[in-house]
């Protein structure tokens, strides 16, 4: 019987030069006598044996013999013919192909009769060829390894497609790692079965369901897993590894969280799946970090929720320089007590709301003029600021002590009489006389007046009376002061 390639007229030659894919026929008897050799000399670890030496490796791939490559050989490596592909076969087997070889070389070593592995050949052109070889010792040479028959399949384009593929993960991985925001992925997935679970039960009022069923918001924040975090997250909460972080959430979440978290549900019950707002949370070493959280359910998980990414960026700094913009525009820098806009504030809040009665006391310092003119403004400014020490101490919410000029001051006393304005007095005096003994060197000396308004009264006019009050006050002061002075003098 004929065989098929027979019938058709074609013989194994043409067969061979054919075949639609690189292949070619080698002599390896050559490799097999250098392996009988070092198996003589002792060898039995051969990958210590070629590590030791980088020439035995090269000496290996010397040992091939080339006798015949196919048509598409020729073709894919840009040779017009055999001769000139042979001649130059140093410009194809180079550089990290003798690397390639090594699980070739240990498969003929163990006596297995074939082997496949991914190498690197060059064209003549210089192109890097990326190629799949798989060999074969031909049946009847199995003694010799006279005829193999080696195969190549150019993969260059797979090779390059993950290549392109490792460089574009790599690059969004340090996108995310290397982000100067703090980035989160989490997985809501559970968070979503469980609001989904109380849907199915009716729950139309999601805001009510949580006010009478609280827990179930600790129940949610417990159920997000945290897949991975970047380096910035490590950085702004001041954990030493991811690990730490994670067994540490709820030394993170806590307090304040609780309620922009139940808010961040109720936006995810009415189908926000994007949001923004301002949290605080707290770094591991305890200190606050107010942060604006930027949340986002990935687009290919949006049915289940389970990949989210979240970005903080920590706004501490501007929070804090809003609170003292805040702080000084409603607090006298030198004193530390409210400022007269503050106090203006105040007065006519007070004034239409109570509670009632409403008493004032004005106070002014006495002989600040002298200190400024004497011992320079500096001077004038401590005593100033130990003014400020004494009201601070004396005056508590909801009263309020605001400096409103340059040596004065006002206290605010809702819901007082005028014993109780009286008793403000005398504990702003005695609180004074502290103070001037703790200061021994320049003693400090107020006049003080008070009024006090019931509901419907003017309070422009409650005001005036206390401010009179104080300058009759002050007005006895520097005329004893002048009698004393006279008797001194005489």
């Amino acid at each position: 019987m004929l065989t098929h390639s027979l019938a058709t007229g074609l013989d194994f030659e043409d067969m061979f030069d054919l075949a639609p894919v690189s292949l070619w026929m080698e002599d390896y008897s050559g490799l097999k006598q250098l392996f009988d050799q070092w198996r003589a000399e002792g060898v039995t670890d051969l990958l210590a044996f070629l590590h030791e030496d980088p020439l035995r490796l090269q000496r290996c791939s010397q040992a091939y013999k080339v006798l015949q490559v196919n048509q598409y050989t020729l073709d894919l490596f840009k040779a017009p013919d055999q001769q000139t592909l042979q001649s130059r076969l140093h410009e194809v087997f180079r550089g990290d192909m003798l690397d390639s070889i090594v699980a070739e070389l240990l498969a003929l070593w163990e006596g297995r009769q074939g082997f496949e592995t991914r190498s690197v050949n060059y064209a003549l052109d210089g192109r890097r060829l990326d190629v799949q070889v798989r060999a074969r010792v031909l049946p009847g040479y199995e003694d010799s390894w006279n005829r193999v028959l080696v195969s190549l399949e150019d993969v260059t384009a797979e090779v390059r497609g993950k290549e392109r593929l490792l460089h574009s993960e790599q690059y969004a991985r340090d996108l995310f790692e290397y982000s100067p925001v703090s980035l989160w992925v989490e997985d809501f997935s559970e968070v979503k079965r469980l609001l989904d679970e109380v849907r199915s039960r009716g729950i139309t009022d999601f805001r009510t369901f949580l006010k009478v069923h609280p827990e179930f918001v600790t129940r949610c924040m417990h159920e997000i897993r945290v897949i991975d975090v970047n380096h910035r997250t490590l950085e702004m909460f001041a954990a030493s590894s991811k690990v730490e972080l994670v067994q540490n959430l709820s030394r993170v979440f806590r307090g304040e969280m609780y309620e922009s978290f139940a808010e961040q549900l109720q936006d995810l019950w009415e189908g926000k799946l994007v949001q923004q707002r301002e949290v605080v949370n707290y770094a591991l070493t305890g200190d606050t970090l107010h942060i604006h959280l930027e949340f986002s359910v990935m687009t290919s998980h949006a049915e289940n929720w389970g990949l989210v990414l979240l970005s903080l960026v920590d706004i501490t700094a501007r929070k804090k320089a809003e609170a003292y913009l805040e702080y000084l525009g409603k607090h006298d820098v030198l004193t530390q007590l409210r400022n007269r806009a503050f106090y203006m504030e105040e007065l006519n809040r007070l004034s239409r709301k109570g509670p009632w009665p409403l008493s004032v006391i004005a106070i002014d310092m006495n002989g600040l003029k002298a200190v400024n003119d004497e011992h320079g403004h500096a001077a004038g400014d401590a005593m100033l600021r130990r003014i400020g020490e004494v009201l601070a101490k004396a005056v508590d919410a909801p009263a309020c002590a605001a400096r409103i000029g340059g040596d004065e001051f006002m206290v605010l006393l809702p819901a007082t009489d005028e014993r109780g304005a009286l008793a403000m007095q005398e504990r702003i005096l005695s609180l004074l006389e502290l103070n001037n003994q703790f200061y021994p060197g320049q003693s400090i000396e107020v006049s003080m007046g008070s009024a006090c308004a019931l509901e419907g009264a003017s309070v422009e006019a409650v005001v005036h009376r206390a401010d009179q009050a104080m300058y009759a006050q002050k007005t006895r002061f520097y005329a004893t002061r002048e009698q004393d002075r006279r008797l001194n003098a005489a």
